[in-house]
């Protein structure tokens, strides 16, 4: 389990660590958050914030490549196109179907092609006006600092 997380803590859901500058993170966050109807498969934190820096530990950070990061509940990170991949499939349903597509993709050309999505992304999408935009209270709890 990352160093920060107690001991015997469960999670049942996966924590989507994103880049709170971002305005690509912001779009998959948004996209995200109306097909998880009921809140059950994923969390939100920023890379900027409190839960990401009690969750993973600095040398993990610091390892990490520019990518969002998904901490599965038995405490594996995911990045990259490894992330996009399991991001769909825990959607479930007509999800599953381009997750599987993807994973077909062979892995060296895969990360190519996300580092150079993920250099670019600064030009290509805006970085939102405000990182914390409001948000109805309803969805308060899937956020976490």
């Amino acid at each position: 389990m990352p160093e920060g997380l107690a001991p015997g803590a469960r999670r049942h859901h996966v924590i989507v660590f994103y880049d709170g500058n971002c305005g690509l993170c912001h779009h998959l966050v948004s996209f995200l958050v109306p097909r998880d109807r009921d809140g059950a498969r994923f969390k939100f934190a920023p890379q900027q914030g409190a839960t990401f820096a009690a969750l993973i530990s600095r040398q993990q950070r610091d390892a990490l490549p520019d990518s969002v990061v998904l901490l599965m509940p038995d405490g594996t990170l995911l990045v990259r196109w490894k992330a996009a991949c399991e991001t769909l499939r825990q959607l479930g349903g007509v999800w599953r179907v381009p997750a599987a597509l993807m994973a077909l993709v062979p892995h060296p050309l895969r990360d190519w092609f996300y580092d150079a999505v993920a250099r670019r992304r600064r030009r290509w999408f805006a970085a939102p006006i405000d990182t914390c935009p409001l948000m109805p209270p309803h969805l308060h709890d899937r956020f976490l600092p």
